[in-house]
């Protein structure tokens, strides 16, 4: 393509998730970007297809013992342990500054009970510039023997259900890859009222100090992520957009436009950077730089054509 053709057009990288119009596909992960305020030193928030929150909960959360974040081969071992303000500090004081953008907000929330969860998303569903929640199903369910609700299908289905009844914004459910059988967990999901799915959470692991003998977080277990697990991701991406119909949300160690690519040409409508945004807190504004010149150097007039792209 000739450098006045590369003028004369602008790729469209628009992309709609679940009735959600977001102006290109890149948002960061929940956990990773606090509540927006913390970045908006470093990038232009308004360059996002949209802000994702911390993970919010009924009441404000301590979180783990220290140490919490350990370095890994590639990737990044925490067990922060969900350290929110609560959701109501958070509408009181966090979404008027969010409120000065044009970018849609994503609220992630969790809870340790079914009641919980669906309070949590009773009292965000009124709450102007709330866009869409993302839930957290990640979480142990304290009435039912600690079995983490995005583990079982069934308490899965039922904590999904009840949360689609106490909102009327578009829901999205985070699963967990640490499961035998994604594909089931998606469906589960799609039959009890998901409007979409994000995926994948981090990873199960562990690191040991040599010299202690110790373990490197105070929690012994972590949440691994990084570009370690992108293949992981990948995969599981690739195998929900097969199970469902919703749209899908990629996650899991993007760092540049072609990570992104990845996820996108395997059905993935959208995507969430992680880790790369502690490497360097601009990455996602280099990330959708490069996807329009991507497009631009392959005559890529739409990114939605690359999406679910991918030949077999």
């Amino acid at each position: 393509m000739s450098k006045s053709t590369e003028q004369q057009f602008k790729p469209n990288l628009a992309v709609d998730v679940a009735g959600l119009k977001l102006k290109n596909p890149i948002m960061p992960a929940s956990g990773t970007f606090g509540y927006g305020e913390e970045y908006s030193p470093y990038l232009d928030l308004n360059q996002l297809g949209a802000i994702v929150t911390k993970g919010m909960s009924l009441n404000p959360k301590a979180g783990n013992n220290t140490p919490r974040i350990c370095e890994t081969v590639s990737g990044m071992l925490n067990a922060i342990g969900l350290q929110n303000v609560g959701v109501d500090a958070f509408i009181k004081d966090k979404m008027a500054f969010l409120a000065n953008y044009d970018t849609p907000v994503i609220v992630n929330f969790f809870g340790n009970t079914q009641e919980e969860y669906g309070e949590v998303a009773a009292r965000l569903d009124d709450v102007p510039g709330v866009a869409a929640l993302e839930m957290n199903i990640s979480c142990p369910n304290v009435k039912q023997g600690g079995i983490v609700f995005g583990t079982e299908p069934q308490a899965a289905a039922e904590v999904i259900s009840l949360v689609r009844k106490r909102t009327s914004k578009p829901l999205i459910v985070k699963l967990t890859p640490n499961v035998t059988d994604i594909q089931v967990m998606a469906r589960a999901s799609e039959e009890a009222g998901a409007d979409a799915l994000s995926l994948i959470n981090t990873l199960t692991g562990m690191a040991v100090d040599v010299k202690t003998r110790k373990p490197r977080i105070a929690n012994t277990i972590g949440g691994l992520s990084g570009p370690a697990i992108r293949p992981v991701a990948v995969r599981l991406v690739h195998q929900v957009v097969q199970a469902v119909k919703l749209p899908v949300i990629g996650i899991g160690g993007i760092t540049s436009a072609v990570d992104a690519l990845e996820f996108l040409i395997v059905g993935a409508k959208a995507v969430q950077v992680g880790t790369a945004n502690f490497v360097d807190p601009t990455a996602m504004a280099t990330i959708i730089a490069d996807l329009e010149k991507f497009c631009i150097d392959d005559g890529i007039t739409d990114i939605n054509a690359l999406i679910g792209s991918l030949e077999l």
